[in-house]
C-alpha cells in the first residue's frame, strides 16, 4: 500500500487528471499488470475513478472498475483517494463514493459498503438518489425490509427525490413482504410524482396480488397496464399463469397462455411449469404430461424444478414407483437431482408406510456433502410424529444437532407439533425456549430490557429509522442481521400449534399466555392464532373473553379468515343464538373482496323481516356469481336452527338448497330427524330420512333408533317403520345393529305367520 506524506503531489496528480475527460486504454490491464512496474498505477486508477466515474456512461465501465478494485484488493487505497483529494478541496461527488459501495457490494461485503455509504459525510459529499438506489437494494437483497424503509424515510427528509428505480426496488420490497397495500401506495406515489410506472412496476405488484391469492385484481391491473400502452413481457404473463395454477384455476391459466401467443411471446419453461404443477396438484396427470409433451416438442428441455414438481406429484399420490423412474430420467438428461428431488420420494415413501426404505434413502443421500439434509430428517420427524412415535421422533431431531446439521424453524414445529398431539406440552413448551435461545440469547430479548425497550415490529422499525436519522446505517444493519442469525426464531406457525395445544388441552390461561409472549416477541398474530384461541375460549365458556379476541383482531388490523368466522358461528348457533351466527355471517361476507355490500344489506335486511327463503336464495345466487360457494356456513346455521328448536326455518334453509341442487350433508340430516321427532313431525322426519337413503348416506344407529321407537310408538304410523326397515336393509344397514329394527322385524315376521297360519285353516275349511 502507497503512503502518502505530501497533498500537493496529491493536488498535482488530480489537477492533471482533471485537464483530461478519456478514461485509461484497457481498464483490465490494471488488474492484469504487476503493481512494481508502476508504483504509482494504483493511486491514479483510484483517484482518476474518484474524479471521473460519473462520466462513464455506461454499465460495462462501471462494471471494469469494481472488477478492477476487487481484483487487486484496493479498497482502503480507494477510500485514502477519497480523503486526499477531499482535503485538497477537490469535490467528491456521490457516483465516486457509488463506484467503492458497488465494488464492496460485488464482493459481497455490504457491511462495508454500508458503511461506506455512512461515512459520505466525512468526505463532504451527500448522497444523490443513484447512492440511496444502491443502498436500498443491498438492504432489500439481504432481506432487511425495516433497513429499506429506513434509509427511504431518511431519503425523503434529505430533500433527495426518489426516482422511478426507487420506486420499483420499494415496490418489489413491499410485495415480498406480503404488503401489497404499501406496493400500491407507492404505485400512487408514483403518479403524484409525475411519474409513468413500467412493465416491471406492474409485474411486481401483480407478482403480489398473485401472491395474495388475490389473481382476479392483478389481471385487472395487467389490462390497465396494457391500456396505457406498456407492453407486457413474458414474466408479466408467467406471473399471471403461476397466479391462476397457484389458484387451480386451470382454464383461465390457459387463457392467458393463449394471450401470450397470440402476442407473439413463446411459453418457456417457468410458464410450462406453473402448468404442469397445477396438473399434478389437481391429479390431472395425464393432462400435466401432455403438456410436458408440447414442451418437449417445442425443443424446451426441462430442468430440476420441473422434475422435481412431476416427482412431488406423483410421491404425494403414492405412486413412488413413477416418482423413482423419473429419477433415473434426469440423469439420462444428464441433470443431478438435488437433495430437494430425493426428500420429495422419501416424503413419498413415508406416506405410502415404507418408513424403513425412507430411512435407508435418507442414509444414502446423507453420504453426499452437497445434500443439506436438515429437510430430510424433519420429513422423517414429521412421519414418526404424524405416527404417534415422538420418542423416535426426538431422537433423530438429537442426532441432527450432533452432526452439525441445524434443524430449521419447520423442524422445530414439527416436534413441538407431535409433543402436543402427544399431551407432552411441558416438553413442548421447552423446545419453544430452546429455540428461542438459539446458539446464543434471543436478541428480542435483549432489546426488551432496559429504557430502549424494543417489545414488537413497530418498536423495532421505530428503532432502525432513529438509528438511520443519526447517522448510523451500518448498526442499524448490524442489529437487523444480528436479529436473523440468533439463533431459530419461532414464527406463528410455532406458537400457534403450542396455544392450539394448550386449548385443546382446555389450559386457557396458559394459551393466552403464550399469545402475550408471542406479541412481546414482535411476531404479528395470523388468523390462525386468533381463531384458535376464540374456540378454546368457548370451549370453557368464555364467550365473552372469546369476542374480546374477536375484537383485539379487528383492532389490530388481522383480517378475519373465514375458519374464525366459522368458529363464532358454530359456537353461538350450539348455544342457539343464530340470528347472531346469521349477522356475522354477513358480516364475513362484507369483507371478502369483490362483494356489493349494498346487495349483501339487502339480503341481511331480509333475513331480519323474518323472509328467510329470499335471504337463502339471494345468498346462494351471490356465491354462484362468484364462483366459491361453500356448504359449511349453510350447514352451521340449519342445524343452529335445530339446536334452537326452529325446526320450520331449518326446513326452509333445506328445502331451498335442494332446489339448487346442492346435497346436504348427513349431519344436518341427523339434526332435522332429531329436531322434528322432537315435535312429534314424523312425516316431515321420515322424508328427510328417506332423502338420507337416496343419497347413499348411513346414519349413525342412535338416530335411526329414535326414528323408528317414534313410528313405532305411533298408532298410525307403524306401516311407515316396517317400509323404512326394508327400504334401511336393502341400502345395506346392519338391522342387527338396531334393537328396534330387529323388533320390528320379529314383529313383522310374526304377523306374516300368523297371516299365513289363518290363510292356511281358511283354505282347509273350504276343501271340507
Amino acid at each position: 500500500m502507497l503512503a502518502f506524506s505530501k497533498f500537493t503531489k496529491a493536488a498535482k496528480i488530480s489537477s492533471a487528471f482533471r485537464r483530461t475527460h478519456k478514461p485509461p486504454t484497457h481498464l483490465r490491464t490494471f488488474s492484469e499488470q504487476p503493481l512494481s512496474s508502476n508504483p504509482q498505477l494504483p493511486l491514479r486508477f483510484c483517484i482518476w475513478v474518484a474524479l471521473k466515474f460519473e462520466s462513464l456512461s455506461t454499465h460495462d465501465y462501471c462494471n471494469l472498475v469494481g472488477v478492477v478494485l476487487c481484483t487487486n484488493n484496493w479498497f482502503t487505497l480507494y477510500w485514502e483517494s477519497l480523503e486526499l483529494l477531499h482535503k485538497s478541496g477537490v469535490l467528491i461527488t456521490s457516483d465516486s463514493v457509488r463506484a467503492l459501495i458497488r465494488a464492496y457490494w460485488q464482493e459481497g461485503l455490504a457491511e462495508k459498503a454500508i458503511e461506506s455509504f455512512g461515512r459520505m459525510s466525512e468526505l463532504g459529499c451527500k448522497p444523490d438518489a443513484h447512492a440511496y438506489n444502491t443502498i436500498l437494494n443491498i438492504a432489500l437483497k439481504k432481506d432487511l425490509f425495516l433497513l429499506a424503509l429506513a434509509v427511504y424515510n431518511l431519503m425523503l427528509k434529505s430533500n433527495c427525490d426518489p426516482n422511478e428505480y426507487t420506486y420499483n426496488i420499494l415496490i418489489d420490497g413491499f410485495c415480498k413482504s406480503d404488503n401489497v397495500k404499501g406496493a400500491l401506495e407507492m404505485l400512487d406515489e408514483m403518479g403524484q410524482r409525475g411519474m409513468v410506472p413500467s412493465e416491471v412496476t406492474f409485474t411486481a405488484i401483480c407478482s403480489g396480488l398473485c401472491h395474495g391469492k388475490r389473481v382476479d385484481e392483478a389481471q385487472r391491473l395487467f389490462n390497465v397496464m396494457k391500456e396505457r400502452g406498456c407492453q407486457p413481457t413474458f414474466i408479466s404473463y408467467n406471473v399471471l399463469i403461476n397466479g391462476y395454477c397457484k389458484l387451480g384455476k386451470l382454464d383461465e391459466a390457459i387463457s392467458i397462455l393463449r394471450l401470450l401467443e397470440k402476442d407473439g411471446l413463446e411459453t418457456g419453461l417457468k410458464g410450462y411449469s406453473s402448468l404442469i404443477a397445477a396438473f399434478f396438484k389437481a391429479r390431472r396427470y395425464n393432462e400435466g404430461h401432455s403438456w410436458y409433451g408440447k414442451m418437449l416438442k417445442k425443443g424446451i428441455e426441462p430442468d430440476v424444478i420441473l422434475y422435481t414438481i412431476m416427482i412431488r406429484g406423483l410421491s404425494s399420490e403414492g405412486r413412488v414407483g413413477e416418482a423413482v423412474k423419473l429419477l433415473g430420467e434426469m440423469t439420462e438428461r444428464g441433470l443431478v437431482p438435488d437433495a430437494v428431488c430425493y426428500n420429495e420420494v422419501i416424503k413419498g415413501l413415508c406416506e405410502v408406510g415404507l418408513l424403513d426404505r425412507a430411512r435407508s434413502l435418507q442414509l444414502e443421500i446423507s453420504e453426499h456433502e452437497g445434500f443439506q439434509n436438515a429437510c430430510t430428517h424433519t420429513i422423517l420427524i414429521c412421519d414418526l410424529c404424524n405416527k404417534g412415535m415422538v420418542g423416535e421422533a426426538h431422537k433423530i431431531f438429537n442426532r441432527m444437532e450432533k452432526l452439525g446439521c441445524l434443524p430449521s424453524v419447520v423442524t422445530f414445529n414439527a416436534l413441538i407439533n407431535g409433543l402436543c398431539k402427544s399431551g407432552k406440552l411441558e416438553e413442548a413448551h421447552l423446545l419453544l425456549y430452546k429455540m428461542e435461545i438459539g446458539r446464543s440469547p434471543s436478541l428480542f430479548f435483549r432489546l426488551s430490557q432496559g429504557s430502549d425497550q424494543v417489545l414488537n415490529s413497530i418498536g423495532l422499525q421505530k428503532k432502525v429509522e432513529q438509528m438511520c436519522e443519526a447517522g448510523q446505517i451500518l448498526d442499524a444493519y448490524k442489529l437487523l442481521i444480528k436479529l436473523a442469525d440468533s439463533g431459530v426464531m419461532p414464527d406463528v406457525v410455532t406458537y400457534n400449534v403450542i396455544i392450539n395445544g394448550f386449548c385443546k388441552a382446555s389450559k386457557i390461561n396458559g394459551a393466552l399466555k403464550l399469545f402475550k409472549d408471542m406479541q412481546n416477541k414482535g411476531l404479528s398474530a395470523d388468523s390462525i392464532t386468533y381463531g384458535t384461541l376464540i374456540d378454546g375460549l368457548f370451549r370453557v365458556d368464555r364467550e365473552e373473553d372469546a369476542f374480546k379476541i374477536h375484537e383485539h383482531m379487528l383492532k389490530h388490523g388481522c383480517e378475519p379468515s373465514f375458519e374464525v368466522y366459522r368458529s363464532l358461528m358454530t359456537w353461538l348457533s350450539r348455544k342457539s343464538k343464530v340470528a347472531q351466527a346469521f349477522s356475522l355471517y354477513f358480516e364475513c361476507l362484507k369483507n371478502i373482496r369483490g362483494r356489493e355490500e349494498v346487495s349483501i344489506n339487502a339480503l341481511e335486511e331480509y333475513f331480519i323481516k323474518g323472509e328467510l327463503e329470499q335471504a337463502i336464495r339471494g345468498l346462494l345466487a351471490l356465491d354462484f356469481r362468484f364462483k366459491d360457494f361453500n356448504l359449511a356456513p349453510y350447514t352451521i346455521l340449519l342445524i343452529g336452527f335445530c339446536q334452537a328448536g326452529k325446526v320450520d326455518e331449518a326446513l326452509i334453509m333445506f328445502s331451498v338448497l335442494h332446489k339448487f341442487n346442492i346435497n346436504i350433508n348427513p349431519t344436518c340430516c341427523v339434526h332435522l330427524i332429531k329436531g322434528l321427532c322432537a315435535q312429534g313431525r314424523l312425516d316431515d322426519a321420515v322424508d328427510i330420512f328417506l332423502y338420507s337413503l337416496d343419497k347413499g348416506f348411513e346414519l349413525k344407529s342412535r338416530i335411526c333408533e329414535l326414528l323408528l321407537k317414534c313410528l313405532t310408538l305411533s298408532r298410525d304410523k307403524k306401516k311407515y317403520a316396517i317400509d323404512l326397515v326394508q327400504r334401511m336393509k336393502s341400502n345395506g344397514y346392519r338391522l342387527d345393529k338396531l334393537i328396534t329394527a330387529e323388533r320390528i322385524v320379529y314383529s313383522v315376521g310374526q304377523a306374516i305367520q300368523i297371516d299365513s297360519h289363518k290363510r292356511l285353516n281358511n283354505t282347509d275349511d273350504q276343501d271340507e
